[in-house]
């Protein structure tokens, strides 16, 4: 059996496999609703994250879920989880720019499994 890659914290990577190293991204999300609402609904941060490891990595994870809406503040964290091939990781969403209505954002994906 051959030794594991070491981890790859906060670069940019390819892998056939979501969730086998770690996997940054940036992204960008558009604030949803009106009227002040200073945050992005957990289906879209979930559909975005999504795009961005399929962009990254070259294949669609098998879902990403959220526990709730990002609020639109540069610093602010939100834990969400990866399933893939039957294992599930962490990644975390942390804003990075908020211009507006746009919201740009990393993903960091977690370099080991949860289970």
């Amino acid at each position: 059996m051959a030794a594991a890659d070491p981890p790859l914290r906060g670069t940019m990577i390819k892998t056939n496999r979501l969730g086998t190293a770690a996997v940054a991204a940036i992204g960008a999300l558009l604030l949803a609703g009106c009227g002040g609402t200073s945050s992005v609904s957990r289906s879209e941060v979930e559909k975005q994250v999504s795009q961005q490891l399929t962009a990254q990595v070259g294949r669609k994870p098998d879902k990403i879920s959220c526990p709730g809406s990002l609020k639109a503040k540069v610093g602010t964290t939100m834990r969400c989880t990866l399933t893939d091939s039957g294992k599930s990781y962490g990644v975390t969403v942390k804003v990075t720019s908020v211009d507006g209505s746009n919201v740009k954002f990393h993903i960091q994906v977690d370099n080991k499994p949860k289970n």
